[in-house]
This record gives C-alpha cells, structure tokens and sequence, in this order.
C-alpha cells in the first residue's frame, strides 16, 4: 500500500513538472527573459565624454567610460568606443550650448571609424544624457547600424535625467528590436557604480 501511494505521488510530480515546463517558457515575454547573446557575442558600444564635466569637473576618463568598463570586466564583451570627428573638449557651459544646437537642429555630427554589428546580437549602448536623450553624434551611428533582430541594452550617465527618453528613442529607431531595462548611473558616482551595475547585469541574466 505504501509503495503504490509513493508510486502514485511520484507520477502525479512528474506530471505536474512536465505541465510547469510546458506552461512556464509561455507565460514569459521577451522582456522577463534573461537576456543571453546566442554564442555570447556582445559588445558594449558607448560615446562618452572626458573634460569639464558637470559636478565633478575635468576629468580624463569620462563617466560613461567608467561605466562601459565594469560592464566589459563582468561580461566579458568588447568594447567600440564612438568618437566623435568634433572637439567637444570645451568648458561646460560651452558644451551644453554646443549639444542644445545639435539637437535643436537635429544635427548628425560624424565619428571616426567603423563597426561590423553584424556577428553581435546583444549590443550594449551608453552615453550620457545630453538634453534629455543621448548626444547627437550616437544617433548618427544608429543611423549608419541596423540593430533589427537584435538585443539592445541601455546605459546612461546623468546628472538627474535617469535614462531620459532613450528607452523609447532606441525602440523608434529599432522597433524591430528588443530594447531591455536599462541602467542610469549618476556622473558623480560612477566610479562607485559597480555594485549597481552587477545587479543590474544580474537581473538581465548575465
């Protein structure tokens, strides 16, 4: 009597296991999925700024820089700096003038070098939020790259913006993509990032 109860008990386990493993992959968007690159091919694509910097003034390494590196050091992925053509290297003040006109005017300032996005399929993408989104000059790489079919993980340095509109500015250039949660990181404090930045990589399953 007891072997066939325990044989009994041990069907209705194995049934309700094999109903979980159907159930569960379907109740799961591709937002709540880990994040994984097929073949582990990511890299971290980022412009980020050196110089006068607001509230922790000059600097040679800048904040989103900082930034790009923890996420490299525990993933593992590559980086592709984008460097602009122009010298941003001008006092603050100057600066936000500068990145105002640019986006006022929709300007596409260029940048040195290229990228073959083609063998990556997670692409981490970082700057700092220059009036509300990511300077001007990434946007004219998102217009050089088709990142459709591929995964999209945002980064942000600020100074009270957060992520800005950046979020929603990646999934109109690439609606065809999955744009994940991202991360903001406050200027001042990226160099103390790292425990924030594993959580965060944690969450999305690295």
């Amino acid at each position: 009597m007891i072997k066939k109860s325990y044989e009994m008990k041990t069907k209705s386990i194995t049934a309700l296991v094999t109903a979980l493993s159907v159930l569960l992959p379907a109740s799961l968007s591709a937002q709540d999925a880990p994040v994984q690159a097929r073949n582990g091919k990511a890299i971290v694509v980022f412009f980020s700024h050196a110089g006068d910097n607001y509230s922790v003034g000059k600097i040679k390494i800048g904040n989103t820089k900082r930034v790009a590196d923890m996420i490299s050091e525990i993933t593992g992925a590559p980086q592709w700096e984008i460097v602009p053509e122009k010298d941003y290297h001008v006092p603050y003040d100057k600066l936000t003038e500068i990145a105002q006109a640019e986006a006022d005017n929709g300007e596409l300032p260029p940048y040195k070098g290229t990228l073959d996005v083609s063998e990556y399929d997670t692409i981490f993408i970082g700057g700092p939020i220059w009036w509300g989104t990511y300077p001007q000059v990434m946007f004219t790489f998102f217009k050089d790259h088709d990142l459709s079919g591929k995964t999209i993980i945002p980064f942000t340095t600020h100074e009270g913006s957060a992520l800005g509109s950046t979020i929603q500015d990646l999934k109109n250039t690439y609606p065809n993509s999955t744009v994940t949660k991202g991360l903001a990181v406050y200027g001042h404090d990226a160099q103390n990032a790292r425990p924030r930045v594993e959580r965060w990589l944690k969450s999305l399953g690295y």
